[in-house]
């Protein structure tokens, strides 16, 4: 390491990993729950495993993203952390709250826990994603203005570049996004409206800042290209994310009354939204293409281009199948949005954590050029098992989604059977999605095992 505080990103990344596995194990127990109605009930009920599945998604991304810019930002300051001790308070902080509201939902019924946690004075629960009780969305405050400061006195104090100020409008917008989640007024319609502001803002906004410049980062790394070209290349891909994402927010308003301008303005932009993803696959190739090294740790490089490969079409591709309203019409909460979800969270969020903790990991633990080939093998087997599982697990839910949009919503074609005829009809896509799903676990446990397989270091080609 060239900064000892870069030392405080590796109780994040093992966090995040560990609540990364929770993720994927929930994420089974569902996989069954939709066959095997009665799988684990009533020791956890559907409800339940969905909220902790979704939520464990977002809290192990927000792991990933701090243990990230701990480890990047003094590198590209040149300088050591304004306060590594602040940085691991935090750290405990935020992991208690996390694993106190998990065990929340899994101990205590909902309604009690909203009732616990004194909902009724303050309300903000209920809502997906957002389940977590007001308690929590205030400790999640404090961590981020503790965080926020942290990272800002650093960049302060030290080299000003492209990938900090990307980075930090990333994650300063991710905190301003989050305050609306205290906002819950009584019209559902107003309620969805300011939902997303909060949801798609993040996934579709400022995240992609985030995830560009923790790209940015690992490839001036990996290739040694000149940091003006990548720079240049981020500021194309960030601009392009924030006009199509921020205007995209309309195609989420069809169902909840705004004025019929945003038809048209969120299909354009939301059409759109592949272009950032597109140039992000075309930057990442084009950087590699041009590198002056072979860097030693491949699985990282590997990681890197995958990254922006899933996220063009999960985020991209996927998403643009069913956004146009005409389209959307049809297949709004139907599975075809399970699968866009599933293979755009994977490709743009989960791989670019995944990427970035290959890459720090090695350098961490005193490996400065990567982990032994052996060691890489294994990485890289997990990284072809979990990423080919996605793309089973997201062409599954494609099919079941479209079978249920004919069978459910065209009563011209099949004469609209019920959700549950349906759901019976479409259930041999759940098991062959359960199939994939446990080669993903697989993938992830290989992922994990090559942290302690030994050998001697790879070197720089």
């Amino acid at each position: 390491m060239k900064y000892q505080s870069q030392a405080v990103a590796k109780p994040y990344f093992v966090f995040a990993l560990i609540l990364f596995a929770g993720q994927i194990l929930f994420g089974l127990i569902l996989g069954l729950q939709y066959v095997i109605g009665d799988f684990l009930f009533p020791e956890i009920p559907f409800n339940v495993a969905r909220m902790v599945h979704t939520n464990l998604l977002i809290v192990w991304l927000l792991f990933g993203f701090m243990g990230a810019t701990y480890f990047l930002v003094p590198e590209e300051c040149e300088t050591e952390l304004h306060s590594p001790k602040l940085a691991l308070i935090l750290f405990w902080v935020f992991a208690a709250a996390g694993v106190l509201t998990i065990l929340g939902y899994l101990m205590v019924p909902y309604a009690k826990l909203a009732e616990i946690t004194g909902n009724k004075f303050f309300p903000t629960m209920g809502r997906e994603f957002l389940e977590q009780p007001t308690l929590t969305k205030v400790g999640i405050v404090i961590v981020c203005l503790g965080f926020l400061y942290n990272v800002g006195m650093t960049i302060l104090k030290g080299r000003k570049t492209v990938i900090n100020v990307v980075l930090m409008t990333g994650l300063v917008g991710l905190a301003v996004m989050f305050l609306f989640s205290f906002y819950n007024p009584s019209n559902l319609a107003l309620d969805k409206y300011f939902w997303w502001w909060v949801v798609h803002l993040w996934v579709e906004g400022v995240w992609e800042l985030i995830m560009g410049s923790i790209l940015a980062f690992v490839l001036i790394r990996v290739t040694g290209v000149d940091r003006e070209v990548i720079e240049k290349w981020l500021y194309v891909i960030i601009g392009m994310a924030l006009i199509t994402g921020i205007i995209g927010t309309g195609h989420h308003y069809y169902w909840i009354g705004p004025e019929p301008y945003w038809h048209w303005l969120g299909g354009f932009f939301s059409a759109l939204e592949p272009l950032p993803f597109f140039a992000m696959t075309i930057f990442a190739f084009n950087m590699v293409n041009r590198r002056r090294r072979v860097h030693p740790n491949k699985a990282a490089t590997l990681w890197a281009m995958g990254t922006a490969v899933m996220a063009f079409l999960g985020a991209g591709v996927w998403g643009f199948l069913h956004t146009l309203a005409p389209v959307n019409y049809y297949t709004h909460g139907s599975q075809i949005t399970a699968a866009h979800g599933h293979m755009a969270f994977y490709g743009a969020y989960a791989m670019i954590v995944l990427t970035i903790i290959s890459y720090a990991m090695p350098i961490m633990s005193g490996r400065t050029e990567g982990n032994s080939n052996r060691s890489q093998v294994v990485e890289m087997w997990g990284f072809w098992l979990m990423t080919v599982a996605m793309v089973f697990i997201t062409l599954f839910l494609t099919g079941a989604g479209i079978l249920q949009v004919w069978l459910q919503r065209l009563p011209e074609a099949a004469g609209a059977l019920p959700f549950m005829v349906t759901q019976e009809k479409i259930a041999v896509f759940y098991w062959l999605r359960e199939g994939a799903g446990l080669v993903f676990l697989v993938g992830l446990v290989c992922y994990f095992a090559s942290f302690f397989v030994k050998g001697p270091q790879a070197q720089s080609a």
